[in-house]
C-alpha cells in the first residue's frame, strides 16, 4: 500500500518541483527578512499546513464512505449528513473565530487536530461494529462534531501566518494555502479509496485519526503564534487595521465593525458562492460518475490526484499573478477564475453524457480552489488585520461552508436516487444550479477589482518594512 501511494503521489511531487523551480526564477520581493527567519518560518507553517491538509482527509472521507456504504447511504442520506455537518462548520465560526483571536492560532490548530481525530475515531467504531440501524442520525451527530472542531483549522492557519507574512508576499502564501487544500483533497479521495479497498471501510476513519494525532504532537513542538515567540522580531505586516492598538473592543463589537466593512462583506458573499461551487464539483462528480457510468476511467480512478494537481496550479497561478501582476490585489484574479467557472458551468450542460466531463470539472476545480486560496487564505488577513483575523476568517470561511451546506441540502433534494440516478439525463439539475451561483460570484468579484488594504499608521511614516533579525543577531 505504501509503495502504491508513493507511485500515485509521484506526479504531485514532480509538479511541486516544477512550480518551485519556476517560482525560484521569478523576481523576488525584498522585505528584509533574514535567511534564518525564512528557515524558521518554513518550520512554523509546514507542520501547521500539513495538519490542515490532513484535516481535509478527515473531512471528505465521508464521500469515500458514501460510495463504500452503497445502498445503506442514499444520495439524500449523504446530502442530509453533509449539509448538517457543513452548517455546523459555518456557524461554529461565530464562536471559534473570536475564540482563536483570544487564544491564538497555535491553540486553535491543536484543538482542531485532537477534536477531529476523536470524531473520526467514533465514526470508525460505528462502521467497525456495524451500528447502521440509525446510520443517518448517528453520522449526522458525529460528522457535525467533527466539523465543529474542523472549523478551528482554517482560522488557525490564517491567524498564525498573518503575523509571519507581509501583505506583499501573501499572494504567494495564498498559493501555498491552495496547495495545502489540494493535498488534503488528494489524501481524502485517493488515499481514502485505497484504504477502503486495501483494508476495510472503518480504516477510512481510523487512518486520519492516527495521522492527526501525530500532527497534533508536531504542532505542539514547532508552531508559534508570532515571530517574537520563536526568537525573532515582530514586524509591521502592512495590513488594514480594523481595531487600533489603544482600542479595547469585545468580540461582538469587532464583528459589528467588520460587518460594516463593504470589502469584507463582499468577500464573504463571493466565498458563499465558492463554497457552493467547490463542493458541487468535488462531492457530486465522483458520485455522478459511479452511478451513471459516464466517466473517463483515468479521471474517476485518479480523482483526488487530478483535483490535487488542479488545485496546486490554481492556487499558485492565482497567488503569483496577484502579487506580481496586480500589486497584491486579489479581486482581478478571482474575477478571471470566476469567469472560468461560469463558462465551465455552461459547457457542463452539453457534456453530461460525455467522458470529457471529468476533465472539464477538474479544470473548474483549478479555478475555484484558486479563488478560495486568494480570499479565505489571503484577503482575510489583508483586510481583517492580524489582531482580529480570526473574526475575519469566521465571517469569510463561515460563508464558504454555509454555501457548502446550501448546495448539499439543495442537491440532496433535487438530484435523482435509485434507478433514476443511473440515467445522466436526470442529472441536468446539477450543472443548471451552478450557473446562477457562478454568475453572482463573477459580478461580486468585479466589485473587488481595486480593493487593497490601506497602510497602517506605522507604514505611513516608514518607507521600508523593518528588517527581521534572528535572535542572535539582535
Amino acid at each position: 500500500m505504501l509503495l502504491e501511494s508513493l507511485k500515485q503521489a509521484l506526479p504531485i511531487l514532480i509538479l511541486l518541483l516544477v512550480i518551485w523551480a519556476v517560482l525560484a526564477r521569478l523576481p523576488k520581493i525584498d522585505l528584509g527578512h533574514s535567511a534564518a527567519y525564512k528557515r524558521r518560518r518554513l518550520w512554523n507553517w509546514l507542520p501547521l499546513g500539513l495538519t490542515y491538509a490532513f484535516l481535509y482527509m478527515g473531512r471528505y472521507n465521508l464521500t469515500v464512505s458514501k460510495n463504500a456504504f452503497g445502498g445503506l447511504m442514499s444520495n439524500s442520506d449523504f446530502g442530509t449528513i453533509f449539509s448538517i455537518g457543513t452548517l455546523v462548520y459555518g456557524f461554529a465560526f461565530i464562536i471559534n473565530g473570536p475564540l482563536t483571536d483570544r487564544l491564538g492560532g497555535r491553540v486553535a490548530i491543536l484543538m482542531a487536530a485532537v477534536g477531529a481525530a476523536l470524531a473520526n475515531l467514533a465514526m470508525g467504531f460505528v462502521t467497525y461494529f456495524g451500528w447502521t440501524n440509525h446510520l443517518v442520525l448517528t453520522f449526522s451527530v458525529l460528522y457535525a462534531l467533527n466539523m465543529y472542531f474542523q472549523s478551528f483549522g482554517a482560522v488557525a492557519i490564517v491567524k498564525v501566518n498573518s503575523a509571519w507574512f507581509h501583505v506583499r508576499e501573501r499572494g504567494t502564501f495564498g498559493g501555498i494555502f491552495g496547495i495545502l487544500i489540494s493535498l488534503g483533497i488528494y489524501f481524502a479521495f485517493d488515499w481514502g479509496a485505497m484504504i477502503a479497498k486495501t483494508f476495510t471501510l472503518p480504516f477510512v476513519f481510523f487512518v486520519p485519526t492516527i495521522i492527526l494525532i501525530v500532527f497534533f504532537i508536531l504542532c505542539y513542538l514547532f508552531v508559534y503564534d508570532r515571530p517574537s515567540l520563536a526568537g525573532f522580531q515582530d514586524f509591521d505586516t502592512g495590513e488594514a487595521v480594523v481595531v487600533g492598538d489603544q482600542e479595547r473592543l469585545n468580540s461582538l463589537q469587532i464583528a459589528k465593525r467588520m460587518f460594516k466593512n463593504p470589502i469584507i462583506l463582499t468577500i464573504a458573499a463571493v466565498e458563499f458562492c465558492s463554497g457552493f461551487l467547490r463542493n458541487a464539483i468535488m462531492q457530486w462528480y465522483i458520485i455522478f460518475s459511479k452511478q451513471t457510468g459516464i466517466a473517463d476511467q483515468f479521471v474517476s480512478k485518479n480523482w483526488g490526484l487530478l483535483l490535487c494537481c488542479a488545485g496546486i496550479l490554481g492556487g499558485v497561478f492565482a497567488g503569483t499573478i496577484s502579487d506580481k501582476l496586480f500589486q497584491s490585489r486579489r479581486g482581478p484574479v478571482t474575477a478571471v477564475l470566476y469567469l472560468i467557472m461560469l463558462g465551465g458551468g455552461v459547457m457542463n450542460l452539453f457534456l453530461l453524457q460525455s467522458s470529457f466531463l471529468g476533465w472539464l470539472v477538474v479544470f473548474m476545480s483549478m479555478a475555484i480552489i484558486g479563488v478560495h486560496g486568494m480570499l479565505s487564505g489571503t484577503a482575510s488577513m489583508d483586510f481583517g488585520g492580524r489582531k482580529n483575523v480570526g473574526t475575519a476568517v469566521a465571517i469569510i470561511d463561515g460563508m464558504v461552508y454555509l454555501g457548502t451546506g446550501a448546495q448539499a441540502m439543495i442537491y440532496g433534494m433535487i438530484l435523482p436516487n435509485g434507478d433514476a440516478a443511473k440515467d445522466p439525463a436526470n442529472w441536468h439539475a446539477w450543472p443548471v444550479t451552478m450557473l446562477p451561483v457562478a454568475a453572482i460570484g463573477l459580478f461580486l468579484t468585479l466589485r473587488l477589482w481595486n480593493a487593497k488594504p490601506g497602510k497602517s499608521a506605522h507604514e505611513k511614516h516608514e518607507t521600508q518594512v523593518p528588517v527581521t533579525l534572528a535572535a542572535e543577531e539582535v
